[in-house]
Protein backbone atom coordinates (compact mmCIF):
# COMPACT_ATOMS: atom_id res chain seq x y z
CA UNK A 1 0.00 0.00 0.00
CA UNK A 2 1.10 3.02 -1.12
CA UNK A 3 1.64 5.77 2.02
CA UNK A 4 1.53 9.32 1.81
CA UNK A 5 1.95 12.70 3.83
CA UNK A 6 0.02 15.40 4.22
CA UNK A 7 0.76 18.29 6.05
CA UNK A 8 -1.54 21.45 5.60
CA UNK A 9 -0.61 24.77 7.35
CA UNK A 10 -4.31 26.99 8.59
CA UNK A 11 -3.86 30.48 9.31
CA UNK A 12 -5.41 30.13 12.94
CA UNK A 13 -3.28 29.68 16.16
CA UNK A 14 -5.40 30.15 19.26
CA UNK A 15 -9.48 28.85 18.37
CA UNK A 16 -10.01 25.57 19.83
CA UNK A 17 -13.10 25.20 17.82
CA UNK A 18 -11.37 25.08 14.75
CA UNK A 19 -8.93 22.68 15.82
CA UNK A 20 -11.61 20.30 17.14
CA UNK A 21 -13.33 20.83 13.56
CA UNK A 22 -10.04 19.93 11.66
CA UNK A 23 -9.62 16.50 13.78
CA UNK A 24 -13.65 15.73 13.89
CA UNK A 25 -13.48 16.19 10.09
CA UNK A 26 -10.45 13.70 9.70
CA UNK A 27 -11.90 11.31 12.07
CA UNK A 28 -14.73 10.88 10.03
CA UNK A 29 -12.20 9.78 7.09
CA UNK A 30 -10.98 6.41 6.18
CA UNK A 31 -7.78 5.99 5.02
CA UNK A 32 -6.07 8.65 6.64
CA UNK A 33 -4.80 9.37 10.61
CA UNK A 34 -4.02 12.46 12.37
CA UNK A 35 -0.51 12.36 13.21
CA UNK A 36 0.03 15.77 14.62
CA UNK A 37 -1.35 18.93 15.28
CA UNK A 38 0.61 21.73 16.22
CA UNK A 39 -0.67 25.74 16.70
CA UNK A 40 1.45 28.45 17.40
CA UNK A 41 0.02 31.43 19.05
CA UNK A 42 2.40 34.37 17.54
CA UNK A 43 2.48 32.71 13.94
CA UNK A 44 -1.56 32.13 14.88
CA UNK A 45 -0.93 29.34 12.65
CA UNK A 46 -1.70 25.42 13.46
CA UNK A 47 0.31 23.29 11.06
CA UNK A 48 -1.96 19.37 10.84
CA UNK A 49 0.37 15.82 9.96
CA UNK A 50 -1.93 13.81 8.65
CA UNK A 51 -0.95 10.50 6.40
CA UNK A 52 -2.50 7.61 4.44
CA UNK A 53 -3.38 6.15 1.39
CA UNK A 54 -4.00 7.58 -2.06
CA UNK A 55 -7.46 8.23 -1.70
CA UNK A 56 -7.85 8.67 2.20
CA UNK A 57 -5.43 11.33 1.79
CA UNK A 58 -6.84 13.56 -0.74
CA UNK A 59 -10.35 13.18 1.32
CA UNK A 60 -8.45 13.81 4.80
CA UNK A 61 -7.15 17.11 2.88
CA UNK A 62 -10.19 18.23 1.52
CA UNK A 63 -12.07 17.27 4.73
CA UNK A 64 -9.84 18.85 6.70
CA UNK A 65 -9.53 22.07 4.68
CA UNK A 66 -13.32 22.97 4.71
CA UNK A 67 -13.53 22.00 7.76
CA UNK A 68 -10.84 25.23 8.56
CA UNK A 69 -12.35 27.40 5.67
CA UNK A 70 -15.52 27.48 7.75
CA UNK A 71 -13.85 28.55 11.00
CA UNK A 72 -11.19 31.14 9.34
CA UNK A 73 -11.84 34.56 8.22
CA UNK A 74 -9.02 35.96 6.86
CA UNK A 75 -10.55 39.52 6.42
CA UNK A 76 -9.64 39.39 10.44
CA UNK A 77 -6.22 37.31 10.75
CA UNK A 78 -3.16 38.95 11.90
CA UNK A 79 -0.11 37.02 12.70
CA UNK A 80 3.72 36.89 12.56
CA UNK A 81 3.41 34.45 9.48
CA UNK A 82 3.72 35.07 5.99
CA UNK A 83 0.62 33.48 4.42
CA UNK A 84 -2.08 33.77 1.59
CA UNK A 85 -4.65 32.77 2.84
CA UNK A 86 -6.87 30.62 5.31
CA UNK A 87 -5.53 27.36 3.91
CA UNK A 88 -2.35 28.68 3.35
CA UNK A 89 -0.21 25.72 2.08
CA UNK A 90 -1.07 22.08 1.44
CA UNK A 91 2.06 20.12 0.59
CA UNK A 92 1.98 15.95 -0.13
CA UNK A 93 4.79 13.94 1.07
CA UNK A 94 6.05 10.40 -0.37
CA UNK A 95 6.39 8.13 2.61
CA UNK A 96 6.18 4.49 1.71
CA UNK A 97 5.72 2.68 -1.52
CA UNK A 98 4.68 6.27 -3.34
CA UNK A 99 6.79 8.79 -5.76
CA UNK A 100 6.83 12.11 -5.70
CA UNK A 101 4.99 11.32 -9.15
CA UNK A 102 1.92 10.29 -7.20
CA UNK A 103 2.07 13.05 -4.90
CA UNK A 104 1.96 15.42 -7.78
CA UNK A 105 -0.80 13.88 -9.20
CA UNK A 106 -3.08 14.06 -5.96
CA UNK A 107 -2.22 17.84 -5.52
CA UNK A 108 -3.45 18.78 -8.84
CA UNK A 109 -6.53 16.56 -7.97
CA UNK A 110 -6.86 18.35 -4.23
CA UNK A 111 -6.12 21.29 -6.20
CA UNK A 112 -8.90 21.10 -8.81
CA UNK A 113 -11.42 20.02 -6.12
CA UNK A 114 -10.86 22.39 -3.34
CA UNK A 115 -10.89 25.50 -5.93
CA UNK A 116 -14.13 24.41 -7.23
CA UNK A 117 -15.53 23.28 -3.48
CA UNK A 118 -14.29 26.41 -1.84
CA UNK A 119 -14.26 29.01 -4.58
CA UNK A 120 -10.81 30.28 -4.37
CA UNK A 121 -7.67 30.21 -6.87
CA UNK A 122 -5.20 27.41 -6.11
CA UNK A 123 -1.28 27.67 -6.76
CA UNK A 124 0.52 24.96 -7.24
CA UNK A 125 4.41 24.98 -6.34
CA UNK A 126 7.88 22.71 -5.59
CA UNK A 127 7.74 19.60 -7.85
CA UNK A 128 4.07 19.95 -9.11
CA UNK A 129 4.76 24.00 -10.49
CA UNK A 130 3.99 24.50 -13.79
CA UNK A 131 5.97 27.68 -13.68
CA UNK A 132 10.13 27.89 -12.73
CA UNK A 133 8.73 31.20 -11.24
CA UNK A 134 6.02 29.52 -8.78
CA UNK A 135 8.27 26.59 -7.83
CA UNK A 136 9.48 28.57 -4.18
CA UNK A 137 6.52 28.87 -1.88
CA UNK A 138 8.06 32.38 -1.07
CA UNK A 139 7.63 33.33 -4.55
CA UNK A 140 4.24 33.00 -4.76
CA UNK A 141 3.47 34.57 -0.94
CA UNK A 142 5.14 37.48 -2.41
CA UNK A 143 2.46 40.59 -1.60
CA UNK A 144 0.73 38.06 1.14
CA UNK A 145 -3.21 38.11 1.65
CA UNK A 146 -2.52 41.65 2.12
CA UNK A 147 -1.74 42.22 -1.88
CA UNK A 148 -3.60 39.04 -3.10
CA UNK A 149 -6.43 41.35 -4.62
CA UNK A 150 -3.93 43.01 -6.43
CA UNK A 151 -1.99 40.51 -7.72
CA UNK A 152 -5.06 38.07 -9.08
CA UNK A 153 -5.41 40.88 -12.08
CA UNK A 154 -2.37 40.69 -13.25
CA UNK A 155 -2.26 37.65 -15.55
CA UNK A 156 1.17 36.24 -14.80
CA UNK A 157 0.04 34.97 -11.55
CA UNK A 158 -3.33 33.48 -12.96
CA UNK A 159 -4.10 30.36 -10.86
CA UNK A 160 -3.46 27.20 -12.01
CA UNK A 161 -7.08 26.50 -10.73
CA UNK A 162 -10.07 28.18 -10.05
CA UNK A 163 -10.74 31.66 -10.94
CA UNK A 164 -8.79 35.38 -10.96
CA UNK A 165 -11.19 36.02 -8.32
CA UNK A 166 -10.14 37.40 -4.96
CA UNK A 167 -12.41 35.31 -1.82
CA UNK A 168 -11.98 38.09 1.23
CA UNK A 169 -12.55 35.47 3.31
CA UNK A 170 -10.62 32.58 2.21
CA UNK A 171 -7.91 34.08 0.27
CA UNK A 172 -5.63 31.83 -1.67
CA UNK A 173 -4.36 28.33 -1.70
CA UNK A 174 -0.83 26.97 -2.00
CA UNK A 175 -0.47 23.14 -3.49
CA UNK A 176 2.30 20.70 -4.23
CA UNK A 177 4.65 18.17 -3.63
CA UNK A 178 7.74 17.97 -1.96
CA UNK A 179 10.06 16.06 0.20
CA UNK A 180 10.66 15.68 3.79
CA UNK A 181 10.71 19.37 5.37
CA UNK A 182 12.45 20.06 8.31
CA UNK A 183 12.05 23.39 10.19
CA UNK A 184 13.14 24.61 13.38
CA UNK A 185 13.10 28.08 15.52
CA UNK A 186 16.23 29.19 16.55
CA UNK A 187 16.38 32.00 19.66
CA UNK A 188 18.98 34.85 19.41
CA UNK A 189 20.67 36.59 22.17
CA UNK A 190 19.97 39.81 20.25
CA UNK A 191 17.62 42.18 19.62
CA UNK A 192 18.97 43.34 15.97
CA UNK A 193 16.76 41.83 13.51
CA UNK A 194 19.02 41.64 10.73
CA UNK A 195 21.54 39.11 12.29
CA UNK A 196 18.18 36.55 12.52
CA UNK A 197 18.03 37.53 8.91
CA UNK A 198 21.14 36.88 8.01
CA UNK A 199 21.65 33.48 9.57
CA UNK A 200 18.24 32.34 8.38
CA UNK A 201 19.56 33.66 4.59
CA UNK A 202 23.27 31.25 5.25
CA UNK A 203 20.95 28.35 6.57
CA UNK A 204 18.13 27.77 4.65
CA UNK A 205 18.21 25.95 1.80
CA UNK A 206 16.50 28.54 -0.24
CA UNK A 207 19.02 31.16 0.66
CA UNK A 208 22.65 31.75 -0.76
CA UNK A 209 24.30 28.81 0.98
CA UNK A 210 22.63 26.14 -1.13
CA UNK A 211 24.42 23.00 -1.24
Amino acid sequence: MKIIECVPNFSEGKNENTFAAIKLALEKTGGVKLLNLEPDADYNRVVVTMAGDENGILEGAVNACKAAAENIDMTTHKGEHPRLGAIDVVPFVPVKNSTMEDCIKIAEKFGERISKELGVPVYLYEEAARKPERKSLSDIRKGEYEGLEEKLKDPEWAPDYGEAKFNPKLGAIVTGARFFLIAYNVNIKSTDVNIAKEIAEILRESGRAKR
